[in-house]
C-alpha cells in the first residue's frame, strides 16, 4: 500500500514497523509529531517524558530490559539528553535503540541552530540521515537491525524540511519482535570506571566495524553522470542539488553518515573534475573529505547558516538569485506574532512590562513572545527551565549593589516539569528572594498542546495522576504561593506588589487554560464559564484613545475612519482584559 506522509509520521511508522515496543520524548518542533503518531498505534507504548533526558533513559531502560525503542528530541533536546547518551554508547543494547534528533537549521523555532551531527561524532555512536518519507521508514527499520547487529544505539539525524515536508511511501506489515532475555551483566551496565574502561576498547572496536559497514551501505551511493561537478551531501541537500544539477552533475548521496565511508568518498571524489560539498551548519562532511587529501569546495562558497535551499546554492554557483515576480516591496505589512486572542499570558505580561526596575528572567515557550512590544516583558531567555536559575544568579548579583532592583522568573507549566524544578530548588536551597511567576494554561501550548505532568492525562490519553504545581513547590520548601487568574489585572498587580515586597523566594502561579485548548472535564468543572460570552466596543463611550489596542488582543483593531476601537466577535473569548484598561469604561459585554 502506498500513502503520503511526513518525515514525521514515516518515522513513527518505521519504527512500528520494525517492531518497537516503547517510546519517550518530550515535544519540541520540529520533532513533536512522531510520538504523538507512536501514540496512535496499540502495539508501542508511547510516553512524553518531563524532558529529553529522562525520555532518554526510559527508552535506555526498555533496551537493556529487552524491548526495541526509541527516543525523539529537537536538536537542542539533545544537549538535555547528552548525559546519559554518551554513557549508553558505552554499554552497547541489549534489544535494539534509535535515537532521533531533529534539527532545525533556519531557526524558524529555536533558539540557536547546532549541527546535532557533531553529536554522532563525540559520542561515538552510528548515524543515519534520511532523505524523504520512505528513506525514513527504510532507515528506522535497518538501524534497529543494525543496532542489534552491531551493539550499539544508533542516531537518526532529522531536518525540518525532512520532519515536514510529505512524499509518498510504500508502507508493510509490523515484523512482531520477540522480547529478548534480560540476564545480570554489571560488566556491561554497571559504568564504574573499571567497567567503563573496558567498554571504552570495546566501543572503538564497534566503531571500527561500523566504518567498514559504512563503505558498502545501500544508503551511501555514487550516481554517476557529468563527471565534471561532482556534490556530495545527505538529508535534504541531496535533493536540493538534484534540483539545481539535475544530469550535469555527478552524486555522493550519503545516508550513513556516521562512521563516514573513506574509501568511498576517494573513489568519488576521483572520478570528478571539481567536488561540491553541501550541507547546511556545520562543515561536517567537508571536514572529513579534506582529512582524505581529497580537494573540495565547502563553507568558504556557501553559508555556514540558515537552509541550503536550491535558490542559495544557485546564488552561490551561478551568481546571482533567481528570477522572481517584481512587486512593491513598500506594500509588505510587517506583522510580528502575537499573543492568540483570549491567551492567559497577555494579561500578566501587559502589567508586568509596566513595572519599573525589574528583570524579567524569561524561558522557553509562547510566552516568549512577551520580549517584543507592547509587553517589552522579557529580558532575557536560554533554554528550558533556565528563568530560575538564571534569575537567581542575577538577583544575587543585584543583592551585592543598593540599586534595590529585583528579578522576576516566569516560564510555562510544562517547562517548569521539564527543568524548572531544579531550578527552584537552586532558589530555595540558597535562599534566594525571587519572584517567581508559572504559567499554568492546563497544557504544553507552544508544541500544540501535548499532554504534561500537570494535565492529568498521558500521551494516549489515559487518565493519569495529575501532579499539583501548588502542592509541589510548597514541598520544596516555598512559603509564598498564589494561584491566581490572570486576567484579573487588579489582582496581578495586588499579588506581584505582595511578593515584591518580601525577602525571601516566592511563587505565583498563574491558572487559566490556553483559549485554544480542547477542554476537559475538570477544566469545564474548574474555569465554569469560561470563554462563554464576548465584547464589543460602545461607539458612543469609545474616545479613541487606543488604550485597550496597547493590550496586543489580535481581535482589536483600530477604524481609522470612525477613530474609534473595535472587536472582532469572532475572535474574542470575552477574557475582559481590555475592557479592564478601556478608562471610559467603552468596552462590555455583547447582549
Amino acid at each position: 500500500m502506498k500513502t503520503l506522509m511526513t518525515g514525521d509520521e514515516a518515522i513513527a511508522r518505521g519504527a512500528y514497523e520494525a517492531g518497537v515496543r516503547h517510546a519517550s520524548a518530550y515535544p519540541g518542533t520540529p520533532s513533536t509529531e512522531i510520538l504523538e503518531n507512536l501514540a496512535t498505534y496499540k502495539e508501542i507504548y508511547a510516553e512524553w517524558a518531563p524532558n529529553e533526558k529522562v525520555a532518554m533513559e526510559s527508552a535506555i531502560g526498555a533496551a537493556v530490559a529487552g524491548a526495541r525503542s526509541m527516543v525523539s528530541m529537537k536538536h537542542v533536546g539533545m544537549n538535555v539528553a547528552a548525559d546519559p547518551m554518551f554513557t549508553w554508547a558505552y554499554m552497547g543494547v541489549n534489544a535494539g535503540n534509535v535515537i532521533v534528533t531533529a534539527d532545525e537549521p533556519g531557526m524558524f523555532s529555536s533558539q540557536n541552530e547546532q549541527d546535532n551531527r557533531n553529536y554522532a561524532k563525540a559520542a561515538k555512536l552510528a548515524m543515519l540521515e534520511p532523505s524523504d518519507s520512505q528513506e525514513c521508514i527504510d532507515m528506522m527499520k535497518a538501524a534497529f537491525e543494525l543496532s542489534e547487529t552491531f551493539d550499539t544505539p544508533f542516531v537518526i539525524r532529522m531536518t525540518t524540511r525532512v520532519c515536514h515536508s510529505k512524499s509518498i511511501v510504500e508502507l508493510s506489515d509490523r515484523k512482531e519482535v520477540p522480547l529478548k532475555e534480560w540476564t545480570k551483566n554489571p560488566a556491561k551496565y554497571v559504568c564504574l570506571p573499571a567497567m567503563a574502561k573496558n567498554l571504552r576498547v570495546k566501543l572503538q572496536e564497534r566503531m571500527e566495524k561500523l566504518a567498514a559497514y559504512s563503505e558498502t551501505s545501500p544508503f551511501n551511493r555514487m550516481e554517476m553522470g557529468d563527471p565534471s561537478v561532482g556534490v556530495i551531501a545527505s538529508g535534504i541537500c541531496y535533493y536540493y542539488a538534484r534540483e539545481v544539477f539535475g544530469d550535469k552533475a555527478s552524486y555522493l548521496k550519503l545516508g550513513f553518515t556516521h562512521p563516514l565511508p573513506a574509501g568511498l568518498i576517494k573513489e568519488f571524489c576521483s572520478k570528478v573534475d571539481k567536488v561540491y560539498i553541501l550541507e547546511e551548519n556545520d562543515p561536517y562532511i567537508e571536514e572529513f573529505v579534506k582529512q582524505q587529501g581529497c580537494d573540495c569546495i565547502g563553507k568558504e562558497l556557501f553559508p555556514y547558516t540558515g537552509e541550503m535551499t536550491p535558490d542559495v546554492i544557485r546564488a552561490c554557483v551561478g551568481g546571482k538569485m533567481p528570477e522572481t515576480i517584481e512587486f512593491d516591496r513598500s506594500k509588505l505589512i510587517r506583522r510580528a506574532p502575537t499573543f492568540c486572542a483570549g491567551c492567559p499570558h497577555r494579561g500578566l505580561f501587559y502589567r508586568l512590562g509596566k513595572r519599573k526596575d525589574i528583570m524579567i528572567s524569561g524561558d522557553i515557550g509562547c510566552y516568549t513572545l512577551a520580549a517584543s512590544k507592547p509587553y517589552s516583558a522579557m529580558d532575557s531567555t536560554v533554554c528550558m527551565g533556565a528563568s530560575i536559575s538564571l534569575g537567581h544568579g542575577a538577583q544575587r548579583a543585584f543583592n551585592l549593589g543598593d540599586s534595590g532592583r529585583r528579578v522576576v522568573t516566569v516560564l510555562g507549566d510544562s517547562t517548569f516539569f521539564h527543568t524548572g524544578i531544579n531550578s527552584l530548588i537552586n532558589t530555595v536551597y540558597n535562599k534566594s528572594n525571587t519572584v517567581n511567576i508559572i504559567l499554568d494554561n492546563r497544557i504544553t501550548g507552544m508544541t500544540g498542546h501535548q499532554e504534561n505532568p500537570g494535565t492529568g492525562f498521558t500521551a494516549k490519553g489515559e487518565p493519569t495522576t495529575l501532579i499539583s504545581i501548588e502542592k509541589l513547590v510548597k514541598a520544596i520548601g516555598i512559603q509564598h504561593v498564589y494561584v491566581i487568574d490572570p486576567n484579573n489585572l487588579a489582582l496581578v498587580d495586588e499579588t506581584l506588589d505582595r511578593c515584591l515586597a518580601l525577602d525571601e523566594p516566592s511563587v505565583i502561579i498563574t491558572r487559566w487554560p490556553c483559549a485554544l485548548k480542547k477542554f476537559s472535564q475538570a477544566d469545564k468543572e474548574e474555569f465554569a464559564g469560561m470563554f462563554s460570552t464576548k465584547n464589543k466596543v460602545d461607539q458612543e463611550k469609545c474616545i479613541g484613545c487606543k488604550a485597550c489596542l496597547r493590550t496586543g488582543c489580535p481581535a482589536l483593531s483600530y477604524d481609522k475612519a470612525s477613530k474609534k476601537a473595535r472587536i472582532n466577535h469572532a475572535q474574542c473569548v470575552g477574557c475582559d482584559v481590555c475592557a479592564q484598561v478601556c478608562p471610559k469604561d467603552a468596552i462590555v459585554k455583547e447582549d
